[in-house]
């Protein structure tokens, strides 16, 4: 079971915060090393620390910020220098419960995923939707990734431990029960 946190009033952490998640797909046990050092600056240095080997990430933003969407763009090209093309990336719309403060539309963030090959959701933490569906579909793509291409750089997903770097532009808090 993923445990989702989320507080309208924000977390500010001290340091990345770390989860590890298994989730079965396709009778195959998929663990995922998850870090989230939700977009903050001071962690931008330490980047390749954390995305070191990882044959996925979640870059989430904000749709009512556009500084936000600004900023996924930047993690994209710092994740595809440091990962090349096979790495499987999503680019996450999160605050879907706020869809009529919207300032990024819909179109604009699937073109862009679309031109970076990344695939595209949006998700309300607050709500409590689609965060499931957006890792197990993850999941997938990294499954299918590591079929394509079982001898890329990273080493082959079912026998190695790899990270799947999930990057929010808000720290958030909110507690329910998914996967």
């Amino acid at each position: 079971m993923l445990k989702i946190i989320y507080s309208h009033l924000g977390v500010f952490f001290l340091q990345a915060s770390f989860l590890s998640k298994s989730i079965t797909i396709d009778d195959k046990m998929i663990e995922l090393n998850i870090w989230d050092t939700a977009g903050q600056e001071k962690y931008h240095a330490l980047g390749p620390i954390y995305y070191r080997g990882s044959h996925g990430a979640l870059l989430i933003y904000d749709i009512t910020d556009q500084q936000s969407f600004v900023k996924v763009k930047v993690w994209v090209k710092e994740l595809q220098r440091a990962l090349g093309d096979s790495v499987s990336l999503f680019i996450i719309g999160n605050k879907l419960d706020l869809e009529s403060n919207r300032t990024i539309n819909y179109e604009e963030a699937t073109e862009y995923a679309k031109s970076v090959g990344a695939s595209y959701a949006e998700t309300s933490a607050k709500e409590n939707l689609g965060i499931c569906n957006v890792f197990e579909e993850l999941c997938r793509a990294m499954l299918e990734a590591a079929k394509e291409n079982p001898n890329n750089n990273r080493g082959n997903v079912s026998n190695t431990r790899r990270t799947i770097e999930l990057m929010d532009d808000e720290p958030s808090s909110r507690k329910s029960k998914c996967c």
